[in-house]
């Protein structure tokens, strides 16, 4: 039992395990787990609570203090969320909006439908590129693209750009400065900023949603 909620911690915060899983395992079975993390948590709908902006920054930021190499390290994160993506939206296809129905679930609350729907009633197809750096949102929002039967080559296209884009600016960003002294020495409350700052637009969003609703 020990042994798998040890597993289970590490999964649930590889972000915050990562030094560990390097000095035990190596690079090569660090950038198995960071694909699976990376793609469960964008490809899995179930999966939201996964580390995704954390993850990302702190994978830069052991990659130039090297431990591990920044290019295979963004190309395994890269490949992750570009495949996540296009599995959660043939999910979405397939299993369609009944899913939210049942309004006791926990996992696919009317909350986290309504939050993605704002933005893609305000973005559009550029949704799939702004979810990337919200967390939740991120997991819904190939789900829903898949539900409402956008079309697949649109959807490709932003979701490979995307996906490159919160590469250059979690993971590269956590490569350039990750290692500066104050981001060392206080590296719990950046990543924590980090989270807040992505996920800042999801809240304004809600926000704004709830007082339209109010003045209806």
């Amino acid at each position: 039992m020990d042994f798998l909620a040890s597993a289970i911690d590490i999964f649930l915060h590889l972000d915050k395990h990562l030094a560990d899983i390097i000095a035990t395992y190596g690079s090569g079975w660090t950038y198995a787990l960071i694909f699976v993390i990376i793609f469960c948590e964008t490809g899995l709908v179930v999966a939201p609570f996964l580390p995704g902006d954390s993850l990302l920054f702190a994978t830069g930021a052991f990659a130039a203090s090297g431990a591990l190499d920044i290019v295979p390290a963004c190309v395994t994160i890269l490949v992750a969320a570009v495949l996540g993506d296009a599995t959660n939206y043939f999910i979405g296809g397939r299993l369609g909006i009944r899913v939210f129905d049942n309004p006791q679930s926990r996992v696919f609350k009317h909350e986290y439908l309504e939050r993605t729907q704002a933005f893609y009633d305000k973005y559009g197809g550029k949704t799939i590129v702004i979810a990337r750096f919200v967390p939740i949102v991120r997991s819904f929002a190939p789900f829903l693209a898949g539900v409402g039967k956008m079309r697949y080559s649109y959807f490709a296209t932003w979701n490979v750009l995307g996906a490159a884009l919160w590469v250059i600016v979690c993971a590269v960003g956590g490569y350039l400065f990750g290692n500066l002294p104050f981001v060392r020495e206080h590296f719990s409350i950046v990543v924590l900023t980090i989270i807040v700052v992505s996920t800042l637009p999801g809240i304004i969003e809600i926000i704004r949603v709830r007082r339209a609703r109010r003045m209806r």
